[in-house]
């Protein structure tokens, strides 16, 4: 399978695991879970064909580790948008973690902080590559520096996904760190 297919079939799952799985008629458990089989029967059905080994394939070289199967089943790691309950247990941040976005954002965040938009939580990187990479979606990367440390103190819970994503459900604007003068 070349590159070109597996970034296919990777938004393919991401648009139905994450955002839409109602569109080709599957059903999320309370978890995010789905039959493996039946996803890709439902996949099938719409137009969309992909065989149990491309699947595999994806989960095991998404460099951002989005997908997680567990035996017969499959789900996202994380930022959906329809209503599921990963199951993560409250976890203890590092002292700092890294947000990428871009310029035209840093005015409302400055404002308001970061805030989930359209999805359960906010996503913060370990790392300021990581954090750069996610702002690179959009152009020319910012990274913000968020204070996670003085977050949790104050009573802030903080989640981690599979992949290594931190979780957490806003960012106030006086735990974050801005780049620049202003």
């Amino acid at each position: 399978m070349g590159e070109r297919r597996t970034v296919k079939v990777s938004k393919y799952l991401s648009r139905h695991l994450r955002h839409q799985p109602d569109r080709i008629g599957l059903t999320l458990d309370p978890a995010g879970w789905v039959d493996i089989d039946t996803l890709i029967s439902a996949a099938a059905e719409h137009g969309f064909r992909f065989t149990r080994e491309e699947l595999d394939r994806v989960v095991a070289t998404n460099d951002k580790r989005r997908f997680t199967v567990d035996g017969a089943r499959i789900r996202a790691n994380q930022g959906h948008t329809v209503a599921v309950d990963l199951g993560l247990p409250p976890a203890t941040p590092p002292p700092y973690l890294y947000h990428g976005t871009h310029p035209r954002a840093l005015e409302s965040i400055r404002a308001t902080g970061l805030k989930p938009m359209d999805r359960h939580a906010v996503h913060l990187s370990p790392d300021r590559d990581t954090a750069t990479r996610v702002g690179l979606r959009r152009g020319r990367p910012v990274v913000l520096v968020v204070d996670a440390g003085a977050m949790h103190r104050d009573g802030h819970v903080f989640h981690v996904s599979a992949n290594g994503v931190w979780l957490t459900a806003a960012v106030p604007p006086r735990h974050l760190r801005f780049p620049g003068p202003r």
